[in-house]
């Protein structure tokens, strides 16, 4: 039988200089995040739309509450979507699974009709769990024991998600705005769809690649999971469905409940993470250290999910657009982030080798989070300058490269030191408690937004501002004392 290495070093290379089977990903993967930024890119503003306009027209707090907790889900279903792929149903399904889920979610929006916004949200977050972690998992695999090649090839594939993302807006945000906000929709459903085409012709090349759950479940342990599923998300989802159906609860309310439950996961999550077997005493001291970062990167993700939902109305509502007659979209801002990330990235990538370990953790956190606080502190100045008229677009376009300063900081260093402090045999899932308090920090950022109700949006972003520059400067007062206790302990090999 061929093994997996000698599958992936079979075919000829053909792809910037990688395997056909990283061509397929990669393709697939551009696609897959093409209709997710596509669709981020308008979302918000097709909420707050007014109805002769052919929007829903929400109020625009209730939009930003239902905007992040969207964002908060997203980020969590890699968790339950990890463990289907690697117990249930093998990589390669669970990818094809999820882009059949995702692609109808955004066929759902893309269909003019009441009720279909909440099928499709849930049908992309169920469809994006099921991806993001199984196509990582393939390339993982396919180069085990040789970490060089893996994080080469991680490197690269990283562009795909700045590339998609750098289009996606141009393309969904145009027909969106200028023609119907379905057609929108209805092109990152074709974005998803020509994936799921290109994955199924590419599928050849991938040998038993994924083929597998890694570690199939038992018939006991699925038994167990399908009470606890039903249980612990069926009940209370049937509850709130009868709640809505008899008026007993409102949206509002459901949000609220939904942030809770975001709320409080992490916490639970990271309290029986301590207590597995295989967590040593030793390990604890720098997971409750990590704690603290964890922390502070919520605060920068609460900041972050402001550019889809409210920077995005500030552009719609306060930005001079007009570029020689033609009146630019107000979603076509959502690409100067992948374009800041894509020109700054190998930047910061020289920046980190040139510190190496002179640097530490904390203080790289508390740049990237002052980073933030001042993008906020910009966007501050703009909105009251907006009070009196348009303002300039070149304001909004330096917010967004101080968030893409501060997101190269906090994102990749991170998940770096997510690996590093993570007990042996347990580093998918300290990972995914990075992204768990990323979505505390998406779902709290949504809540926040109901302060425009009572707060001048200068003030609010000042709000802002000083949340991220105070959680920076307490970062740095205790910088030390985090470094020594993150590194108390020598990882075991």
């Amino acid at each position: 039988m061929t093994s997996q290495t000698e599958t992936a070093e079979a075919p000829r290379r053909t792809f910037l200089g990688w395997p056909r089977w990283f061509g397929t990903l990669f393709v697939v993967d551009m696609w897959e995040r093409f209709s997710f930024y596509g669709m981020l890119a308008i979302l918000y503003l097709y909420l707050v739309a007014p109805a002769e306009r052919g929007g829903l027209g929400m109020a625009p707090d209730t939009a930003s509450a239902l905007f992040g907790i969207y964002m908060a889900m997203v980020f969590m279903a890699a968790l339950p979507g990890g463990w289907v792929a690697d117990r249930l149903l093998g990589a390669r399904r669970a990818v094809f699974a999820g882009g059949v889920l995702i692609a109808l979610g955004h066929l759902c929006l893309a269909i003019p009709m009441d009720g279909a916004l909440y099928p499709g949200l849930g049908l992309i977050i169920a469809g994006t769990g099921l991806v993001k972690p199984s196509m990582a998992a393939m390339i993982g695999e396919m180069y085990p024991g040789r970490p060089e090649k893996r994080e080469a090839v991680f490197s690269i594939f990283y562009m795909s998600i700045q590339v998609s993302a750098l289009f996606a807006p141009l393309l969904t945000g145009y027909a969106a705005e200028r023609v119907d906000w379905h057609l929108g929709f209805g092109i990152a459903a074709v974005g998803m769809f020509a994936g799921l085409i290109q994955y199924g012709v590419g599928l050849r090349n991938f040998g038993d690649v994924g083929l597998r759950p890694v570690n199939p479940a038992t018939p006991e342990e699925r038994a167990r999971v399908l009470r606890g599923t039903a249980l612990w998300g069926g009940v209370p989802l049937l509850l709130v469905v009868a709640g809505v159906a008899f008026g007993a609860l409102t949206l509002d309310r459901v949000l609220m409940l939904i942030g809770l439950v975001l709320l409080v996961a992490p916490v639970v999550y990271f309290r029986r993470l301590l207590r597995r077997p295989g967590v040593e005493a030793e390990d604890r001291p720098r997971l409750r250290a990590f704690l603290w970062m964890l922390l502070a990167s919520s605060v920068f993700w609460l900041m972050f999910a402001q550019g889809p939902a409210l920077l995005n109305l500030f552009a719609l509502e306060s930005v001079d657009r007009d570029v020689a007659g033609f009146e630019v979209p107000a979603s076509w801002f959502q690409s100067a982030q992948p374009l800041f990330l894509l020109l700054l990235a190998p930047l910061f990538a020289l920046l980190w080798t040139r510190l190496g370990a002179r640097v530490g953790t904390p203080p790289k956190f508390s740049a990237g989070l002052l980073a933030g606080g001042v993008s906020f502190a910009v966007m501050a100045f703009a909105a009251s300058q907006a009070e009196s008229g348009l303002v300039s677009p070149f304001w909004l376009l330096l917010v967004y490269l101080l968030i893409v300063c501060g997101e190269l900081t906090v994102g990749p260093v991170g998940l770096s030191l997510a690996a590093e402090v993570a007990p042996r045999g347990h580093t998918s899932q300290v990972l995914g408690l990075f992204w768990m308090f990323a979505a505390i920090g998406a779902a709290l950022g949504g809540r926040l937004a109901e302060l425009t109700n009572v707060l001048p949006l200068p003030v609010y972003y000042l709000v802002l501002a000083l949340l991220g520059v105070c959680t920076a400067l307490a970062l740095a007062a205790g910088a030390k004392s985090l470094g020594r206790r993150l590194q108390a302990t020598s990882r075991r090999t």
